[in-house]
């Protein structure tokens, strides 16, 4: 349920919001988003379709985690990561579409 106004965002509700908005605000998590979108996938699989280290997807996976955007499941040795959330994708489409708006890179944004 959407706020009426601004001063009916509570503090706790504005900290939630803003922990959301982190969680979007590095790339290398919204390379990760954007495979694990099309479906499950497994850690090095993952590191590989986002010419990323496996250590890097491993320490980006564990934030996701635990902001819940994502969950694993293992099956034998293998682990694989996918969207636990239904509202990952349209804020990650918003996010998107949002960005084509903004100036190229090396063009002034403010």
């Amino acid at each position: 349920m959407a706020p009426t106004s601004l001063a009916a965002l509570s503090d706790r509700d504005a900290a939630r919001m803003a922990l959301t908005f982190k969680g979007l605000a590095d790339p290398t998590r919204l390379k990760i988003l954007s495979v694990l979108l099309r479906g499950e996938i497994r850690v090095s699989d993952l590191a590989q379709r986002t010419q990323t280290s496996q250590s890097a997807v491993s320490h980006q996976l564990r934030v996701l985690r635990d902001l819940r955007f994502v969950s694993s499941r293992r099956e034998g040795t293998q682990i694989f990561y996918r969207i636990d959330d239904e509202h990952i994708e349209d804020l990650f489409n918003k996010a998107f579409a949002h960005g084509k708006h903004l100036p190229n890179q090396g063009e002034r944004v403010l």
